[in-house]
């Protein structure tokens, strides 16, 4: 498994500048990086191929950014313009020689209406069409989606791997796979251990986080029976840290936080792999 880190945790938006934190990455350990492309006008990523080459790293996944405006359950405009930007940011990936698009992929983050259970499955059925021709363009290019699950507070669509699992049967495409987040599982799952296990090989990318969204390791997640649970399954992708701090402001109000979690963000990486290298291995 590679170790990897979400660029979220020190800047948004990323952009070509942003490349400038790849030295530090590498130095500090980390194998793979998971670009937040909040925009594809952001970068050029031919350039950041090249900067990813020259410090020994891979882009191993890039996290979509579902704003409002992006939502493949909201209305023909939203769904429009969310295809659109992650049909984009595939056409990113192949110059990138990035494997994986992941996150909320089927809504915008922060969506949660609690609606009657016949719109639900209106919803449901609107956001499988819309995941079918994303994944019909990521397959054609050799690319997979990883669907990740979003506590309650985050959407109201898809909170748990079961309901993960739901949305790729209803698709039925080879290129989606299921992505889990441990921050996101202490509060949904009634298992983290047993959620992975019931992925299995349909997880296909994977979050350490803590369970305050601080360092992984510094936190009351119980992360013995998950490293235990990704080898049962054999998972071999990324595993990546995505904390979030008060440092990038408008990624702190998003994530709703309001506080500082850890002493620095670099702790919250530099401690973050030891603890991951250790556990994992």
């Amino acid at each position: 498994m590679r170790i990897g880190i979400n660029t979220f945790l020190f800047t948004s938006p990323f952009t070509n500048e942003s490349t400038r934190l790849f030295p530090k990455f590498k130095k500090w350990g980390f194998d793979s990086i998971e670009l937040a492309v909040e925009d594809p006008s952001h970068i050029d990523p031919a350039h950041v191929k090249r900067e990813l080459d020259k410090n020994g790293l891979v882009c191993g996944s890039v996290c979509a950014c579902m704003g409002p405006d992006r939502d493949l359950r909201g209305n023909a405009q939203q769904q429009r313009t969310g295809l659109k930007y992650m049909m984009k940011v595939i056409d990113q990936m192949v110059v990138l020689d990035c494997p994986s698009l992941i996150g909320p992929v089927y809504s915008s983050v922060g969506r949660a209406d609690a609606v009657p259970a016949k719109e639900y499955k209106q919803q449901w059925r609107t956001a499988a069409t819309n995941l079918k021709a994303l994944c019909k363009y990521a397959q054609e290019r050799k690319k997979q989606v990883c669907l990740e699950p979003l506590n309650r507070f985050e959407t109201d669509f898809i909170n748990t791997c079961d309901q993960a699992i739901n949305m790729v049967e209803t698709v039925g495409s080879p290129a989606l796979k299921i992505h889990l987040d441990t921050f996101h599982m202490n509060i949904e799952e009634k298992d983290q251990a047993t959620a992975i296990r019931k992925a299995g090989k349909l997880l296909g990318h994977f979050h350490a986080c803590g369970s305050d969204r601080g360092t992984p390791g510094n936190d009351h997640i119980d992360w013995v029976p998950i490293a235990k649970a990704l080898k049962s399954i054999g998972y071999k992708g990324d595993v990546v840290i995505e904390s979030f701090t008060t440092d990038v402001k408008v990624i702190a109000k998003a994530a709703a936080i309001w506080r500082r979690m850890e002493p620095t963000r670099d702790e919250i990486a530099v401690k973050g792999i030891k603890f991951l290298k250790k556990t994992l291995n």
